[in-house]
């Protein structure tokens, strides 16, 4: 349907925040008889069929679309500045399509693109990490292996995560599925009181410290299950299981600003840690 010739060229600039700009598209052009091609049917090709060029721009977007990546702390608390994402400029693409249906010029169409701009760059970090809402911190044993491996990557998939005033955070969503493509290993859990050995044993541990971090005034549980026994690193009813076909701990930001997640687990030590801007104040709303 269309020559793709993938060249994506970013120039990226940065003080305290970002400033994105994209020097060069996605080098996609269409050719005037592959454009000629969507005239609709019965009408002597002096139409656009206005559902087939919705379906090309469907194409095109998947094709184009890179997604953004947000600012983040790494190891040494240095914020890392985000980068920009990609997608078609559909507004953009419309009008040149049209200007090549309806003339007889051969030039080829240069598929547009436009920036797809990261929620979370420099200077929102900044801000939101400088009030210390909450902290927890619980222990475990780095002899255990395959159990330290699975907090450290359960840890480190949550460290970073920012939720805006009214989002809901998941746990499930945010970590994914426990696989071991991601690394995971088998580990005891707790199954119906049993103690038993699955992939991603230890992540539950995760859960419940990120709970006993986020139990705010300001935070909404929404959804938390304790084990059906008591276990070793937290007291007893202050636990979160999850699993990935089971029981998620979810819970909500009842801030006017949005709130930031740090985590680590290291030397046999998992804290989390909560913070928000200076000028967060607890709210009510939608």
């Amino acid at each position: 349907m269309f020559t793709v010739l993938l060249s994506l060229l970013f120039s990226i600039s940065s003080i305290d925040t970002e400033v994105f700009q994209i020097e060069d598209d996605y080098k996609i052009k269409l050719e005037k008889v592959e454009i000629d091609q969507y005239y609709l049917s019965y009408f002597d090709q002096i139409f656009i069929d206005e559902q087939k060029l919705d379906l090309l721009m469907n194409d095109l977007e998947e094709e184009l679309y890179q997604p953004p990546v947000n600012a983040k702390f790494d190891e040494t608390n240095t914020i890392v500045p985000g980068k920009p994402g990609v997608t078609l400029d559909r507004n953009k693409f419309q009008i040149e399509f049209r200007k090549r249906f309806y003339n007889h010029s051969s030039k080829k169409l240069r598929v547009p693109v436009t920036g797809v701009y990261p929620k979370v760059d420099s200077g929102l970090l900044k801000e939101i990490s400088t009030r210390q809402l909450g902290s927890y911190a619980t222990f475990f044993r780095q002899s255990n292996k395959e159990r330290s491996n699975n907090i450290e990557l359960a840890a480190e998939a949550i460290d970073n995560t920012v939720i805006f005033p009214g989002e809901r955070f998941s746990f499930n969503e945010v970590v994914g599925e426990r696989t071991k493509e991601k690394g995971y290993k088998q580990a005891p859990v707790i199954v119906k009181g049993e103690l038993a050995e699955d992939i991603g044993g230890g992540i539950c541990q995760v859960s419940s410290t990120l709970f006993n971090a986020v139990d705010l005034q300001g935070i909404q549980i929404i959804e938390r299950y304790a084990h059906s026994r008591n276990v070793p690193y937290v007291p007893s009813g202050r636990d979160a299981t999850v699993s990935w076909w089971g029981p998620d701990f979810v819970f909500k930001n009842l801030y006017n600003e949005p709130i930031l997640i740090r985590a680590r687990a290291e030397h046999g030590k998992m804290i989390v840690q909560i913070y928000t801007a200076e000028t967060a104040e607890h709210f009510t709303g939608n």
